[in-house]
């Protein structure tokens, strides 16, 4: 009784708020391509459709694994350290371990989704507020891959692996495939099956979800993990990329991953948006930020331009919430 009772509250939901959102988000979407392309007409070159691309599969990723959490209404400030995590040690055990590149990649999915759990356990049974457990652990993570690295950069990556991170095919680069196969496992966990209507469910209220027999721990905890997979997967794919791996990898995602999903029309509040707008949201940014290097604006700015996006997005999600209480 419980999962039909949210699945038609849900549906409903998605179909009512998050499809408008997702159509409103597009058109700004093309409005900023079509003005980018009128003042930067190097802009739809293949050359540069390959760097927005490449950025826009890093960026998806992280978006799409926040973009779980914020649907909870939690958020995960480690996301970016996870990543990073992953990738050392996945790439320690392939350089040094010299272990097979499937079962190092299985290894290092295993250690998103761990880091993730934990920070799911620690917020749910003691009921802590995400953000703050998360900075901790932003410091622990942080810590360790400053720890296993010893500060140095490590290099031996073999080839067979590289090709995932800066690999082409049909002139598409390599983590484009790998991020659109993430999205497609999420966007159907999300929207397709029971795990997602509770998701939402409890995302929209924690309390009423448990009166309606949702084990709310259990759905956190599950999200957590996921999310830190994918986070993972990110972090990997960034190690391969750049044939090495460093404690510092991941850390710039951080604003990215949030700025995307509220962009994309996820509530900070939790239960409203889709993991549509997630990925809506980091083609955006990235876009936004090719304009800033095409504009030959300092790439620093890239920053102070993506955090104003998010406390405007934030500002408008919450004035918009607002007057539709009103």
């Amino acid at each position: 009784m419980s999962d039909g009772l949210v699945n038609m509250k849900q549906r409903r939901g998605l179909n009512l708020q998050g499809g408008g959102q997702i159509v409103g988000v597009l058109i700004a979407f093309v409005v900023i391509c079509v003005v980018a392309a009128i003042v930067a007409p190097e802009f739809l070159s293949s050359y540069n459709m390959t760097i927005i691309s490449r950025d826009l599969a890093f960026i998806g990723i992280v978006a799409i694994a926040q973009g779980m959490l914020l649907l909870l209404g939690d958020i995960d400030v480690s996301i970016g350290a996870i990543a990073g995590l992953s990738g050392i040690v996945c790439t320690k055990l392939l350089v040094d371990a010299q272990l097979d590149p499937s079962l190092a990649i299985a290894a290092g999915l295993a250690v998103g989704a761990i880091a993730g759990a934990v920070n799911g356990t620690i917020i749910t049974m003691f009921n802590l507020n995400s953000l703050v457990v998360t900075i901790g652990m932003l410091s622990v993570y942080s810590g360790l891959n400053l720890w296993i690295t010893k500060g140095r950069t490590i290099v031996g990556l073999p080839k067979e692996v590289t090709v995932l991170g800066g690999g082409s095919l049909m002139g598409i680069p390599v983590p484009v495939y790998i991020m659109i196969g993430a999205f497609a496992v999420i966007l159907f966990l999300t929207t397709k099956t029971v795990y997602g209507r509770r998701l939402y469910a409890v995302g929209n209220s924690r309390e009423a979800a448990k009166i309606i027999g949702i084990h709310e721990q259990r759905v956190r905890i599950t999200a957590y993990a996921v999310a830190g997979s994918l986070a993972g997967l990110a972090g990997m794919l960034l190690c391969f990329r750049l044939v090495s791996a460093q404690a510092s990898m991941g850390q710039s995602w951080l604003l990215p991953s949030i700025a995307a999903p509220v962009i994309g029309g996820i509530a900070t509040t939790g239960g409203i948006g889709t993991i549509w707008g997630a990925l809506l949201g980091a083609a955006i940014i990235a876009v936004l930020g090719n304009v800033i290097v095409l504009g030959d604006v300092d790439v620093y700015l890239q920053q102070v331009v993506t955090g104003a996006i998010v406390v405007i997005a934030v500002a408008l999600d919450a004035i918009t919430r607002k007057m539709g209480r009103g």
